[in-house]
């Protein structure tokens, strides 16, 4: 295989070809280290190459290939993660100027279930500073510069994971570890046209991450396919007696139970009304597809004051992660001007205020179960325009009504695939939500889509 046809392939692809013996994984390995090392500083995405590991990690499961132990599908395979979560002996800097530098002997729960499945790890991913927390109103906000988008480096790769949608897209690694809190897996994932799942809050354990909010962070992949991404989260899911708030609940990938054809699907009625043209010209193909899987009616968004809510419990969840780093003014060295500021407002949030708010998502939990209970999936875009430029602030000209505050305020999961690129070539992409633990149900949706489409195999050209 090239070295292209390697560096964007699925991950069973390349676990045929490291079974086969086409391709060892200290050969892959390297091939992924060079792109990484070629472009990861011209596309701000990346913190650390974590060379001398990835290389000790791939001759260790190329021997335990020729063994005959095979520990999976990721067995072998290289991988980036979020510069977020903890690995000893490398640094792990949030994005963030002040702890450049700092290193945290701890490995990350999802980390250490990573190796356990046999996956190389080869990068620690930038990211914006402190995931977000202190509201960066544009892309220049970490100590790496501005994430670039592979498709044109004038355009932001998006937040706050955006050295891993950058970084996949681009074929620097076959899969990447982001988090989001609010649209943070989502959007670079849209923005750079790869496939992402944001999973169910509790279901992957945040052990050795960064808090930004902890009733709202969530880990997730970000990866070629949405099967990719089942397999991703099959090997990262599941309890963990660090963090008490990771479920107990079993998490199988394939299910045995797959859901099938006809799909019912809700659509968010006026989904791409003021969007970006090639969006919405997207968007309405994309359902055309989907019309071929099932049913598609079109459903209003439940009303309730969603992002109020969502912003009052992120803010002063994130004024106390962020205590220390506050109160000793070293905000004062962050990347963004905003950022700089932006924690000491977070610290005056009333108790009252704060209780109040987690009273209401109760309330708005049970609301949004309901709405979601009829559908398979419902079906909206995760960014209302293709990527906003690299250089000027992050807001969008266009809009779209979206589940991002519902879904993330409730911990309900999301898958984002790709639907096409723009007359500037840049991707768009569609977002199906859905009930908590339901991530098999929107991969089913999701592989399906795919499997009628090749978008998600497009790929951009760097030169």
């Amino acid at each position: 295989m090239t070295e292209d046809a390697l560096a964007f392939a699925p991950l069973p692809v390349l676990g045929s070809a490291l079974r086969s013996g086409s391709v060892t994984s200290a050969e892959l390995t390297r091939l992924f280290l060079d792109r990484l090392e070629r472009w990861g500083k011209p596309l701000n995405c990346v913190v650390t190459v974590t060379r001398e590991l990835g290389l000790d990690q791939a001759r260790r499961a190329d021997a335990e290939l020729a063994a005959g132990v095979d520990r999976g599908p990721l067995h072998g395979i290289p991988y980036g993660v979020k510069d977020l979560l903890a690995t000893p002996g490398i640094v792990t800097s949030w994005g963030a100027a002040p702890y450049r530098d700092r290193v945290i002997e701890e490995e990350a729960t999802v980390v250490a279930r990573l190796r356990e499945a046999g996956a190389v790890l080869v990068a620690k991913l930038a990211m914006v500073e402190l995931a977000g927390g202190m509201g960066y109103r544009q892309p220049n906000a970490s100590f790496t510069g501005p994430g670039l988008n592979p498709w044109d480096r004038t355009r932001w790769s998006g937040g706050s994971s955006s050295g891993s949608g950058a970084a996949v897209a681009a074929g620097l690694v076959p899969f990447a570890i982001g988090t989001e809190t609010w649209g943070s897996i989502t959007t670079p994932s849209s923005y750079c046209g790869v496939t992402g799942l944001r999973p169910t809050y509790g279901r992957v354990s945040r052990a050795g991450a960064m808090a930004l909010a902890w009733t709202h962070d969530k880990i997730g992949p970000i990866a070629r396919t949405a099967h990719d991404c089942g397999l991703v989260l099959c090997a990262i899911a599941g309890p963990d007696r660090a963090d008490r708030s990771a479920a107990d609940r079993p998490y199988r990938y394939p299910p045995a139970d797959a859901p099938g054809r006809p799909f019912r699907l809700g659509v968010v009625r006026g989904a791409v009304e003021k969007a970006h043209p090639d969006v919405r010209r997207h968007f309405e193909r994309a359902l055309g597809v989907l019309r071929g899987l099932g049913t598609v009616e079109e459903v209003d968004l439940p009303e309730g004051p969603w992002a109020d809510v969502a912003v009052t419990i992120i803010s002063a969840e994130n004024a106390a992660a962020h205590e220390e780093l506050i109160d000793s003014g070293r905000v004062a060295e962050l990347t963004a001007p905003e950022d700089r500021i932006g924690g000491y407002g977070d610290t005056v949030i009333l108790a009252t205020e704060y209780l109040r708010a987690l009273r209401i998502r109760e309330i708005l939990a049970r609301r949004l179960d309901a709405f979601y209970a009829p559908f398979d999936a419902v079906v909206s875009v995760p960014t209302p325009g293709p990527a906003t430029p690299a250089d000027a602030s992050h807001a969008d000209r266009y809009e779209a009504p979206s589940l991002g505050a519902h879904g993330n305020l409730c911990g309900t999961p999301a898958v984002c695939v790709p639907t096409g690129r723009t007359e500037d070539g840049l991707p768009t992409a569609m977002q199906l939500d859905g009930r908590a633990w339901s991530e098999n149900r929107l991969l089913a949706v999701a592989i399906a889509f795919q499997q009628q489409t090749g978008w998600h195999l497009d790929h951009p050209v760097l030169s």
